[in-house]
């Protein structure tokens, strides 16, 4: 895929503790020859490689400010796969200015409404994914999520280059 024709993907970067645990998970749960990412949490799927000026700007601007406070929390169902639930107010509203701002870009999918998670597991059996569900709860113990910065990715047909990271600096 040509890196200028790429869509752009926006995540909210996970502090070093935290992505540690979290892709242990996924390693530990992720069907092996599709695991070409490190645990994530994706804030919008697919901005046009146009906006990447402006873009740039935005999270520059954003992440000027403080870090915001969010919650790892219960494991649950994708129905072929397991995540965790993220419950973070203050990385919502991000979310909601940067939609805001690039309104008339979004794919279907970054318009619906936004469930922040992280995919522990993907694509396997419902009975598999059933059985990692109970053992991921079984261990699992919400706690808070350090949200360490901004993410700025060039999806390339499976894997993600990455563009820039924009660190919370307020």
């Amino acid at each position: 895929m040509d890196e200028g024709a790429a869509p752009l993907i926006v995540t909210a970067e996970l502090g070093a503790d935290d992505l540690a645990m979290v892709d242990g998970l996924r390693r530990q749960h992720f069907p092996p020859e599709r695991n070409v990412l490190q645990a994530h949490l994706t804030m919008f799927h697919a901005l046009p490689p146009s906006a990447e000026g402006e873009l740039k700007t935005l999270l520059s601007e954003i992440a000027a400010g403080p870090a915001p406070m969010a919650l790892l929390e219960q494991p649950y169902s994708i129905g072929r796969g397991v995540a965790l639930k993220v419950r973070s107010p203050d990385l919502a509203t991000i979310r909601e200015h940067i939609a805001y701002r690039f309104h008339g870009m979004l794919t279907a999918q970054d318009r619906q409404g936004w469930r922040p998670h992280i995919t522990i597991q993907n694509k396997v059996t419902p009975d598999l994914a059933r059985d990692t569900l109970r053992k991921v709860e079984a261990e699992f113990k919400p706690r808070p999520l350090q949200i360490a910065g901004i993410g700025l990715y060039r999806y390339l047909g499976g894997s993600w280059g990455l563009v820039r990271r924009f660190p919370f600096r307020g």
